[in-house]
């Protein structure tokens, strides 16, 4: 029997428009001097964030006669940083990205990702020029900026650095998943939370919205303040509901890098999912010396389903998990 699931999610006219802003994007770094690259999509290993889950595999091969487990990037980071520690200058990518247990309207577990760098930059500088992109491609109007902090005090009267997790707690009790937050212990997970379900809705909906300085807590692998050790230099970007990037002020210190590989680690074992071995040549590439730069991931499927006025990935992809 015939099917037709073999016909592309996305109409040929709108994989043609796709193609327009991807070629936008790369003039965009043309324009100021910023080097593609290419980095492997298997590497030895896999992302430490607890709450991303890697693609393994398994290669047999030269010298690997035992076989070796190789994973899927769910970003190309840790290679771009090893390229920056040697000397690249300011470098963007535009490659797949891969992040098992994602499906949905927003999400299908293989993606297409822009990661950028620049050297000399810090994340308010890096902000500016997101938001040069983001006007360019979007045709909103310039991003309004807001910081973490004050974001839970217009949306929920509530200090997301000073209130006890009792408090949070309760405040997520509120929501009606009151058996979820009984048994939470992690104030950060409980701040997610109240983020996705009270101020996410709330901002960029006129035009997207810069929200900054997250708690020191989810610095991930950004730095943290030098003024205020509360908070992070990292900035994640939203418009109307979706989340469309992540940045960093990026953290050199290779040390302070170990040791947030192992609290990751800690906390995988807590959650139950697989420990990932520290990638020692990110270590390396940072003991020899990362140039102070400022660095963003930005889901492009994302990008362009809101530029072309799009309700879900699937309309802006060739094809997808269901059908590829």
């Amino acid at each position: 029997m015939t099917s037709s699931n073999w016909q592309p999610t996305a109409s040929i006219d709108t994989l043609k428009q796709r193609a327009k802003i991807i070629a936008q994007i790369r003039q965009f770094f043309a324009d100021r001097n910023v080097t593609e690259v290419e980095t492997p999509q298997l590497a030895l290993h896999g992302v430490s964030d607890p709450y991303l889950v890697s693609f393994k595999s398994r290669y047999v091969g030269p010298e690997s006669a035992e076989g070796r487990d190789l994973y899927l990037q769910t970003s190309p980071e840790y290679a771009m940083k090893r390229l920056l520690c040697a000397g690249s200058g300011c470098i963007y990518q535009l490659a797949k990205a891969y992040r098992n247990e994602e499906g949905g309207r927003l999400h299908n577990p293989e993606f297409t990702m822009l990661e950028w760098y620049r050297i000399g930059f810090d994340h308010f500088a890096l902000m500016d020029e997101m938001a040069e992109l983001l006007q360019g491609v979007l045709g909103c109007d310039e991003p309004e900026r807001m910081s973490y902090q004050k974001a839970f005090m217009r949306y929920l009267n509530c200090d997301p650095l000073a209130e006890s997790l009792e408090s949070i707690r309760q405040r997520v009790m509120d929501l009606g998943v009151a058996d979820y937050a009984a048994e939470e212990t992690d104030k950060d997970a409980l701040l997610q939370l109240l983020f996705n379900f009270c101020i996410e809705p709330e901002i960029g909906q006129q035009q997207p919205c810069f929200i900054y300085h997250f708690p020191a807590s989810q610095a991930a692998l950004a730095k943290i303040h030098s003024v205020d050790p509360r908070v992070a230099e990292r900035f994640e970007v939203y418009f109307k509901g979706i989340e469309l990037a992540n940045g960093f002020h990026e953290l050199a210190d290779a040390h302070e890098q170990a040791e947030r590989f192992a609290a990751d680690n800690a906390k995988r074992l807590a959650l139950g999912v697989e420990m990932m071995q520290p990638d020692q040549n990110l270590l390396s590439a940072l003991e020899h010396g990362l140039p102070d730069c400022a660095g963003v991931a930005l889901g492009i499927d994302r990008l362009i389903m809101q530029a072309l006025g799009k309700t879900q990935l699937q309309d802006v992809m060739a094809f997808t998990v269901k059908n590829g």
